[in-house]
């Protein structure tokens, strides 16, 4: 007899499709451009903060500046009619200033004032993304995957080199000034995760976290007489307002929100452990703080860490009709 053929079997299958690595999608390609403006302020606030408290200014001035005037720009936001904020979402500014507002600025100041700029911008940024895989996985159940937590695991042997390595040059970190350093990455890091179940925008967000610093810190720098502002330049109080109220309280925050909700908080988070990289280059021209080889080597280490911790997870297999086709009966 003569075998039937098979239509399906038979039928012309076209050339198999090889797989691709997806491109980025538009939402991704946002958040990573909002992600590295945040690098580029905050790298830059370490040089800027340190050029100040060197001469007339004192963390105290940084401080005041920074939520003084950004609460004043922002705090219109916090009054639009359809958009005002509830009596809930005060609560949770609170809760984001007591995070990342006033407390988080003095811990890293007290940082700088114990250490250097150059390891104050290493300890804190580099250390918050860990932080945020390490609390994820912890409290919230959430798989980091094998190349997050080698990522992780060679931007923490970055930080202990980079911060060996500037012994030699800049003598022993102080340890009191290092734990005020990474009490700063890990509050920073509950703040991320915090606001990432939020439905405060990026903008209130950034000016309740204005408002509530300001109203909680104004009143004992005035009282106390710590402002140092009438010793200072016009030039250097105009730099310090434009980049402590403007560019950090306004910017800064919101630019860093929108690349949380647009990444995720694991690899937004990742982006902003360049910023000691970003901070050490800044620092040459600006501040003449030339780093030793052997923290350029550990600068290598923590940037080679940021992209396998920033890695997108890769999305779940789909088979495809060619192969279900096959399969059916």
């Amino acid at each position: 007899m003569t075998q039937l053929a098979d239509p399906v079997q038979d039928a012309p299958v076209g050339p198999v499709s090889v797989p691709r690595l997806p491109r980025p999608s538009r939402k991704t390609l946002h958040g990573l451009c909002w992600a590295g403006l945040s690098v580029l302020i905050f790298a830059g606030w370490f040089v800027v903060t340190r050029f100040s408290v060197t001469r007339e200014l004192r963390l105290w001035d940084v401080t005041a500046l920074r939520f003084g005037i950004g609460a004043v720009i922002l705090f219109p936001v916090l009054l639009r009619g359809s958009g005002r904020i509830s009596g809930k979402q005060w609560g949770e500014g609170l809760l984001y200033a007591c995070l990342w507002g006033m407390p988080f600025v003095l811990a890293v100041a007290l940082g700088l004032q114990l250490t250097s700029a150059g390891r104050a911008a290493a300890v804190t940024p580099t250390l918050m993304p860990v932080f945020v895989g390490l609390f994820a996985w912890v409290f919230l159940k959430e798989k980091q995957g094998w190349g997050r937590w080698l990522g992780y695991l060679a931007i923490v042997i970055g930080l202990v080199c980079m911060i060996a390595g500037g012994a030699s040059a800049h003598g022993v970190a102080n340890p009191v000034g290092i734990l005020a350093l990474i009490t700063a990455a890990a509050m920073w890091a509950v703040y991320t995760l915090l606001f990432r179940r939020s439905a405060l925008t990026p903008v209130q967000a950034a000016a309740l976290i204005c408002f509530w610093s300001a109203v909680l810190f104004l009143p004992i720098y005035l009282v106390a007489g710590l402002s140092r502002l009438a010793l200072a330049s016009p030039g250097e109080i105009a730099l310090q307002a434009f980049y402590q109220g403007v560019l950090m309280s306004g910017v800064a925050i919101v630019s860093f929100n929108r690349s949380v909700a647009l990444l995720g908080p694991s690899a937004a988070t990742a982006i902003i452990a360049l910023i000691p990289a970003v901070a050490a280059l800044t620092a040459i021209p600006v501040l003449g703080e030339l780093p030793s080889w052997e923290e350029g080597i550990a600068l290598l280490a923590v940037v080679g860490g940021v992209l396998l911790a920033a890695r997108p997870k890769r999305p779940a297999a789909v088979p495809s009709t060619t192969t279900t086709a096959r399969q059916q009966p």
